[in-house]
């Protein structure tokens, strides 16, 4: 406590508390161990002027970058094999430059955009500043420009598009001596899936075949290889010379790759030659073809012993079907009875069944006893198709040998069951299928054709279409090699109404494709969404 005299007043007394002193940072300075420059202190020691003339971070950034722009779609190459599309000026260009720029990983980017130029010029200019850490820590930020090179470069899709077909080196020419073309439409899927047609500058269907052109040799070898592991085949090559240079001696060459199909397919009847059915084990001799992949399955329908047969092993010693498919009977089941004994892990199941034609019914009251590896599908009342040996005729030394030796043939040999009935049912209702398929561009020689009244051969072709998306609806394993694809046309139904047509029918099975199992159509929604963008461009015009 402190007193004070106030003269000519009253004395006052102050009390005088703690006081607070702030104190102040001061930062140091030095002098720039290279210029003299008085500067506050850095790792460095050094300004930023003399930092910069003393390290260039940009040194390992590539400035000047060519990058490849096909201007008939207006794409660019993004490394190693995939095209872009990309307007000028814009984010995705933008993005595109900078991921084309080497050296970038260095450093860290702090900011880019683009300068000006003539459009024509075809250069591009980016700024781009970067920042990293120089002299014990310090961070500097430079800004340089890097030059685009913009150079024409026709892209796949576009050069086939403009390529000329008639300017083949090597062209691939399967055929298969067959009444019906399931086959090429099981390879067509095949080759859609797994992109094998790439490189094919044109595809030709003609009678029995299809041919496919290519500009390489390579292009064509490659192709082959790819169809030896989808279907059992044999081939053989040529070639042709073409014209030829004296002076360099070079020649040119045009290659043909003649492909044989073997001519057996699913569901036809074989009667093995006697050599043949011995090699196999006496299997037979008269089969079944269950599966014709890269390997033929053949299987005996009233023991079910099967084999495989590999495609050089036929060659061998070739033969034909007995029957096919355009042979085929339907039969109702009048009853069927199983013995128990199964096959290829319970998936066939052998069984005494008696049917009778459907065709006989109202007119006679014959009736077959036959035995069917089908016991595990058919039930009494039920349809299958099968073959009626007793009204067939057939033209085989090996088989009028079989038959005077003392061998019988059954009557009937059932093949598989049938869902026409059940099919029919759902099409008057309404309900089609979810999925499809895609086609590849083929040019037909068949156009004349049908102009000259030969109709009948285009609604076999829809015959073979329809039969041939059946059976992938009821084979799974052949649904796998192939892609199916959402129909965005199909409507479901509602579910109120698919109660009503689902209620007392025997529709639950028919077989159908799982939901999970269908591929989106990403053409379809790319058109969707270049629709929305045109309704977008044509919004912004009419609002300016």
């Amino acid at each position: 406590m402190a007193a004070t005299e106030n003269m000519g007043g009253p004395a006052t007394v102050s009390y005088a508390g703690p006081s607070i002193v702030h104190q102040q940072h001061t930062y140091g300075h030095v002098l720039c161990c290279l210029c003299g420059t008085s500067i506050m202190s850095n790792p460095s020691n050094m300004c930023v002027n003399c930092i910069r003339s003393q390290v260039d971070i940009t040194a390992p950034i590539q400035k000047q970058v060519s990058i490849l722009w096909c201007k008939e779609c207006n794409r660019y190459l993004q490394p190693p094999k995939n095209w872009v599309r990309a307007e000028l000026e814009s984010k995705e260009l933008l993005t595109f430059c900078v991921k084309r720029t080497k050296g970038l990983q260095k450093v860290k980017l702090v900011d880019a955009g683009f300068i000006w130029t003539e459009p024509h010029s075809r250069r591009l200019k980016t700024k781009l500043t970067v920042q990293s850490e120089v002299f014990n820590g310090a961070i500097l930020q430079q800004t340089f420009v890097v030059e685009y090179v913009v150079e024409t470069h026709m892209c796949p899709d576009c050069s086939k598009a403009a390529a000329n077909p008639n300017t083949w080196t090597a062209v691939v020419q399967v055929r298969q001596h067959t009444e019906h073309k399931r086959t090429f439409m099981f390879l067509e899927q095949v080759i859609l899936k797994y992109g094998a047609a790439a490189n094919c500058i044109n595809i030709k269907d003609i009678h029995e075949g299809v041919d496919f052109y290519f500009s390489k040799r390579s292009h064509g070898q490659r192709f082959l290889d790819f169809l030896q592991g989808v279907v059992p085949m044999r081939y053989r090559t040529d070639k042709q010379l073409v014209s030829h240079n004296e002076q360099n001696a070079t020649y040119n060459y045009k290659y043909t790759f003649s492909v044989e199909i073997v001519p057996i397919c699913k569901d036809d009847l074989i009667f093995l030659p006697s050599k043949v059915s011995s090699s196999m084990g006496h299997l037979g001799p008269l089969v079944l073809c269950t599966r014709a992949m890269n390997t033929l399955h053949f299987m005996e329908p009233y023991t079910m012993r099967s084999t495989q047969v590999e495609a050089p092993v036929f060659w061998r010693a070739p033969y034909r079907a007995l029957l096919n498919s355009r042979h085929l009977v339907e039969y109702m089941v009048l009853d069927i009875e199983t013995t128990g004994q199964t096959a290829a892990n319970g998936k066939l199941e052998l069984a005494d069944a008696q049917v009778a034609r459907v065709a006989d019914f109202g007119s006679n009251d014959t009736t077959y006893h036959v035995r069917t590896h089908l016991g595990h599908l058919l039930n009494p009342g039920d349809t299958a198709l099968g073959y009626d040996l007793t009204r067939a005729n057939f033209v085989e030394d090996e088989l009028e040998a079989f038959l005077q030796k003392g061998g019988s043939l059954p009557d009937v040999v059932l093949v598989r069951k049938s869902y026409e009935e059940r099919r029919r049912k759902r099409h008057v209702k309404g309900q089609g299928r979810s999925w499809k398929l895609k086609r590849m561009t083929i040019d037909s020689d068949d156009a004349m054709q049908l102009k000259k009244g030969q109709q009948a051969q285009a609604d076999r072709r829809q015959q073979d279409l329809e039969r041939f998306m059946q059976e992938l609806e009821e084979d799974p394993e052949m649904r796998s090699k192939v892609a199916l694809y959402k129909d965005s046309a199909h409507k479901p139904a509602p579910a109120q109404d698919v109660d009503a047509m689902t209620e007392g029918d025997d529709e639950d099975d028919l077989p159908e494709i799982p939901l999970e199992e269908l591929l989106d159509d990403m053409n379809a929604l790319q058109l969707g969404e270049n629709a929305q963008e045109r309704h977008s461009d044509e919004d912004e015009s009419m609002d300016g």
